[in-house]
């Protein structure tokens, strides 16, 4: 079983390779593209009941890069890169869980620009997403160390408005994420990786959907437009939850987003 994921993972990462280089072949000719690179700091909360009973609470940390281009035909692809870090107590503050997640997201959006008001933005469309990674809690008697990974196809939409203040140009960007299906990586309860090691593959990948796992994240920001370079300040929230094999996952972050990036327009 940890062979099919492995090659599920694999074959996936191919298609969105291959994906991401056709989007940047049809990229418009004439219209403005932004490179992002993003910090958010804020509060996780993780339950992961493989490793303990109990909620940790502390830091969330992480750094990204976002690429958006506008396509031929009123489209429009997003390309977005990052790595979350996670530093958790528990209530007693005797304790510390460490979370590491990397992910790698690439959707298509058609968009209707003016579509409200003349000055607001919609689009919409599929997307995709791979997350992978560890969580490490050093209190636990036999399991300390688990795994996190999955694949999913979902939908995402965005809605932009462009204002000023003064002079200065301004885009207000709302969007959201939500995976529909996917496949993830689950141990059985109490199983240790030992165990795995040893040749017990069974029951480890899972059809992940609204039934037995939800995940969302919301962003919510503002683009200050300073000539060619771009400010970014916003708000992140993300979830993720799942409950399969007698386990139960329910991690969810809220942040505040700094960025710097670009902005200019293709030749």
């Amino acid at each position: 079983m940890t062979n099919s994921f492995n090659g599920i993972i694999r074959r996936n990462g191919v298609i969105c390779s291959l994906i991401f280089a056709l989007a940047m072949s049809f990229t418009a000719v004439g219209q403005e593209s932004v490179s992002m690179f993003t910090i958010d700091a804020g509060y996780s909360s993780i339950h992961d009941s493989y490793l303990s009973p109990i909620t940790y609470d502390g830091f969330d940390l992480a750094m990204g890069y976002e690429a958006m281009r506008p396509v031929k035909q009123q489209w429009l692809w997003q390309l977005q890169v990052g790595a979350d870090y996670n530093n958790v107590e528990n209530a007693a503050k005797n304790n510390t869980l460490h979370k590491l997640m990397g992910d790698i997201t690439f959707d298509m959006q058609r968009q209707w620009r003016g579509a409200l008001l003349r000055r607001i933005d919609l689009s919409v469309g599929p997307m995709t997403q791979l997350r992978a990674g560890v969580v490490y809690n050093p209190a636990a008697s036999n399991n300390t160390v688990t795994a996190r990974a999955n694949w999913n196809v979902g939908v995402t939409g965005m809605a932009a408005m462009h204002t000023r203040i003064g002079r200065m140009p301004i885009t207000l960007r709302y969007q959201a994420q939500l995976p529909v299906l996917g496949v993830f990586f689950a141990p059985e309860y109490d199983e240790s990786y030992y165990e795995i090691y040893l040749g017990n593959h069974r029951n480890l990948a899972h059809l992940g959907w609204w039934g037995n796992r939800l995940d969302m994240t919301h962003y919510l920001g503002a683009d200050l437009h300073l000539g060619k370079t771009t400010l970014r300040l916003g708000y992140r929230a993300r979830m993720e939850h799942w409950n399969v094999n007698n386990l139960k996952v329910h991690d969810i972050s809220h942040s505040l987003v700094v960025g710097i990036g670009t902005s200019f327009k293709q030749q």
